[in-house]
């Protein structure tokens, strides 16, 4: 990716309707060589996918929340597949320390939390313990990453 490709990505993951004449003059190139750029992101992975941004109360998902889960090996697999099919779950990730995985989930209330939980999660023969804490207040959500600058040679 040399640093249009890195301009085009900045751009596209902020505003993914912005038009190729808009993208193509901040990458300082034309139109046809920003439509090829975009292209060839989206065929080599690097751009995984078009997505619209949504308001998580006007959907039913205004709770956000936190889950800690510890998961014993035998099972885990099944339990990470079952938990990523769901779409209450936002992100699942392995982690370093004293529990397995945190899983952010977005939700309508407390009830759907329990219920969540209590038919979802804790069936899950891998799970031995959940820790869950609530977002008081969201002060910023993303999706938006940093593009790091190429590297020297690039």
């Amino acid at each position: 990716m040399d640093a249009v490709d890195r301009k085009i990505c900045e751009i596209v993951q902020c505003d993914g309707r912005a038009s190729s004449a808009a993208i193509a003059e901040a990458g300082g190139v034309p139109t046809s060589t920003a439509n090829d750029r975009l292209r060839r992101l989206a065929a080599n992975g690097t751009i995984l996918g078009w997505h619209a941004a949504l308001d998580p109360h006007r959907v039913g998902a205004g709770l956000a929340g936190f889950v800690l889960v510890d998961m014993g090996y035998e099972g885990e697999a099944e339990a990470v597949e079952t938990l990523c099919a769901r779409s209450e779950v936002m992100e699942l990730h392995h982690i370093s320390g004293a529990h397995s995985y945190l899983l952010k989930l977005r939700v309508q209330d407390m009830d759907a939390v329990q219920s969540f939980l209590a038919e979802v999660v804790k069936p899950l023969a891998a799970v031995d313990h959940t820790e869950t804490f609530f977002a008081l207040k969201t002060h910023k959500e993303t999706s938006a990453m940093r593009v790091a600058p190429a590297a020297d040679g690039e």
